[in-house]
Formats: C-alpha cells, sequence, structure tokens
C-alpha cells in the first residue's frame, strides 16, 4: 500500500456519487425542516450543506477533484494511536450519556452523519485507506460501524423522549399503541418481507464483493497480520495485555455467565418494553460501556490498527511490515523492586517477590467492593442484599480490569502485574 499524490479517476467518479447522494439526502432534510418541523434556519443550514456536497460532487466526477490534506492525515493518525484512540472513545461515551438530550436531536445527528460521509470521501483519496477500508474481510466491520451508531442513537433518542414523557406524566411511546395483531397475515407478511430483502442483499453482496479466500494453510508462509474472523478480534486484543488462560478462558467465560446472572441479580422493576434512560441508568451505561467502548471500539481497532506483526498503524500510515516498535514492558515487582528500592530481584522467593502485585490483586478484589457498599454503591448494597451485591460488582470489576490493563501497557508499558512463571500463573 504505497501513498499515491494523484486520485485515480473510477474512485473520483464514485467519490463524487457519494458525495452527490450526500447532496440528495441534505435536501430532503431541509424540505423536511421547512415544510414538516417548520424549522426555516435549519432548512437554510442544511441547503447550503447540499450546495456544498454539490459542488464537491461536481468536481469528483468531472475528475478535478482533491486528495485530502496531509495535515489531516497527519492529526487524525495521532487521534487513532491507541492510547488517544481509546481514551477519546471513553470521553466521546461518557459525553454521549452526560450530553444525551443534545446529541440525539434530529440535526445534531444529521450533522454528525453528513461530517462521516464528507471524511470519508476525502479519507478515500488516500491509497492506504481506501486499501484497508475497501478490503473484503473489513467492509462489514464498516458497516457495523454505522448501524451500531445508528441503533445506538435512535434506542438513546426514544429513551429520551420516553423520559421527558414519564416526567410530565404520560405513558411512554410504547405504550400508545398496544393493539394486539395477528400473526397471520400481519406478522408473516413482515417476516417475509424482511427474508426476501435479507436474501436480495446477501446476494448482491456476493457479487460485487469477492470472497476474501486465501491459500490453503501452510507453515510455510504465515499470514502477517494473522488475525482472526472480526467478531474475535476483541478477543485476541485481550492476548495483548493478558495471558490466554486469563484472556481466552477467565475473561469470556465471566462475560457469558454474567449476561446469564444479570436478569436474576436486577432489582430495578422499571423499564420493562419501553426505552428508558432515567430509569435504568446504571444498566443502560454500563452494558453500552461493555458492548461499545470494550468490544465494538476493540474490533475495530483490531480491524484497522492493527497492522503487521501486530503493530499499531494510522488509519492513512502504509503497513510496514519492517516497522520495529522497541518496546521495554516490566512487570510490576520491577518497577517496585529494581526502580523504587534498588535492590536486586533474582534470588527471591516468587511470594516475596510478587508480594506487590498480590496487595494490588487484593485489594482492587476483596477491598474494593466493600469500600463501594458503603459509599459510592450504598443504595445498590442496600437494596439488593450482600450475595447479589458482590456478584454485580465482581461482574464490574473483571469488565474494568480490561481498560485497565491497556492503559497501564500503553501509558507506563507494564506487562504484567503478578508475574508468577513458576505455575504458570500471571495477571
Amino acid at each position: 500500500m504505497d501513498h499515491s499524490h494523484g486520485v485515480p479517476g473510477t474512485l473520483q467518479i464514485g467519490i463524487g456519487l457519494l458525495y452527490l447522494v450526500a447532496a440528495l439526502m441534505n435536501v430532503g432534510f431541509a424540505l423536511y425542516q421547512n415544510q414538516v418541523a417548520k424549522d426555516k434556519l435549519q432548512g437554510m443550514i442544511w441547503n447550503f450543506v447540499a450546495a456544498v456536497f454539490g459542488v464537491h460532487a461536481v468536481a469528483y466526477i468531472a475528475q478535478v477533484g482533491w486528495p485530502i490534506f496531509p495535515w489531516l492525515q497527519h492529526f487524525v493518525d495521532w487521534i487513532m494511536g491507541p492510547v488517544v484512540y481509546f481514551v477519546l472513545a471513553c470521553l466521546g461515551f461518557a459525553a454521549f450519556i452526560v450530553f444525551r438530550k443534545f446529541l440525539t436531536l434530529p440535526h445534531v445527528a444529521w450533522a454528525v452523519l453528513m461530517f462521516t460521509l464528507w471524511f470519508s470521501g476525502q479519507a478515500m483519496t488516500n491509497a492506504n485507506f481506501k486499501d484497508i477500508i475497501t478490503k473484503p474481510d473489513n467492509v462489514p466491520i464498516v458497516l457495523l460501524v454505522f448501524s451500531v451508531g445508528y441503533l445506538t442513537w435512535l434506542s438513546m433518542r426514544r429513551a429520551v423522549i420516553n423520559d421527558d414523557r414519564i416526567a410530565r406524566g404520560e405513558p411512554p411511546m410504547e405504550k400508545l399503541g398496544e393493539d394486539k395483531v395477528l400473526v397471520w397475515p400481519d406478522l408473516v407478511y413482515t417476516e417475509l418481507i424482511a427474508m426476501i430483502i435479507c436474501t436480495v442483499i446477501l446476494i448482491v453482496w456476493a457479487i460485487v464483493l469477492k470472497a476474501p479466500l486465501e491459500q490453503p494453510a501452510s507453515s510455510a508462509k504465515i499470514p502477517n497480520p494473522s488475525k482472526a474472523p472480526w467478531y474475535f478480534l476483541g478477543l485476541q486484543e485481550m492476548l495483548v495485555y493478558y495471558d490466554p488462560w486469563m484472556a481466552g478462558v477467565v475473561l469470556p467465560t465471566f462475560i457469558v455467565q454474567g449476561l446469564i446472572v444479570l436478569p436474576y441479580i436486577d432489582f430495578n422493576p422499571k423499564g420493562n418494553g419501553y426505552y428508558t434512560f432515567k430509569e435504568r441508568a446504571f444498566a443502560v451505561t454500563t452494558f453500552l460501556f461493555g458492548f461499545i467502548v470494550l468490544w465494538c471500539v476493540l474490533i475495530v481497532l483490531g480491524t484497522f490498527l492493527r497492522g503487521p506483526n501486530w503493530n499499531f498503524f494510522g488509519p492513512f500510515e502504509m503497513w510496514d511490515p519492517h516497522k520495529n516498535v522497541p518496546l521495554n514492558n516490566v512487570n510490576l515487582s520491577d518497577y517496585f523492586w529494581l526502580m523504587g528500592f534498588g535492590s536486586a530481584i533474582e534470588g527471591k522467593h516468587w511470594l516475596v517477590r510478587e508480594a506487590p502485585g498480590l496487595i494490588v490483586v487484593f485489594v482492587y478484589l476483596f477491598v474494593l467492593p466493600p469500600i463501594l457498599a458503603k459509599t459510592f454503591m450504598r443504595t445498590f448494597f442496600i437494596r439488593m442484599g450482600f450475595v447479589r451485591f458482590m456478584l454485580l460488582v465482581s461482574l464490574i470489576q473483571f469488565m474494568a480490569c480490561l481498560p485497565i490493563k491497556m492503559v497501564l501497557r500503553w501509558v507506563f508499558n507494564l506487562k504484567y502485574i503478578v508475574f508468577i512463571p513458576e505455575y504458570f500463573f500471571n495477571i
């Protein structure tokens, strides 16, 4: 994947068609604002945005378009560095929760979508970005990003509307249309139409995109990078920060068991059958953080940012297999004994050597829950009881250990908190 200063003609036409579709979308949204929402200012704004997209469309279809600005490429590559990327993902998630009323407004969400489409067209002019995005294996991830973003916005928008209705003493929107319908023909017709649409989409997909088949597996030629299927890339990313027994057995087991246990430890009867946030703020926030930040964000990271030798690469950076990133990952015991006290670590019994890490793990797993029960989560402890509360906190602790370990690795090059090779026990 080499940088190209010129943009191929066929690619420019494709980008122009994308911008043309975006222009027509903005015209329709402007008409909606003028005729339905009766907001003339919004109508003028989106007509102007449609004109901007129209100018872009004409320029690229005429094959006189321009490549993405170099300074923007460098800025995006810096943002998509592992530390900045993950921190911004967490901050963005927090902002979405706190400012949900503003960010779920239709015109705000539409502005985010239009910026995404504009940037996508500009980014496609970079050869490295285009090769990564259009790889048949990666196309589903692009669809995942847009579909998860849309469905998350839609559900939160409905939750905000319902919260406002409940605050005014009105029933949620889902309670307004509780008329029952028959399985035949209503449900069967709906399922039949959905099945036909999905079948058509899959047929077109199979014709347009080539199957990403490679050569038969051989120990003489190993793909670089060697990646798991996209739905396992989150687990594969865990292997960078934990031993296989922890990342491949313990954490997935707790995830599955936690999903099974959650309905039985839930004490909040509200929010069943309708969208809401205020009535289930803790549950919604915890679920969205686990799904979006700790799953979807890691899938995007493993798909688009992990390159040869499992190194990090920016979206516009060439995947150089000879890239060498010097890393000096150290254990917590090294920080404590060598850097803290300047004493030798060799010859120490493993219990003495790893005492700092064992104390940290003990405090995190056994001391922190009682503190939470007495302070921030006192209400939860009173309403749930000891057993259910400890189960809930334990699940949250295991979920939080992944981002904690990621940040420690990126910022402090911390490899293991507890390192006991004598018994193959590393955390």
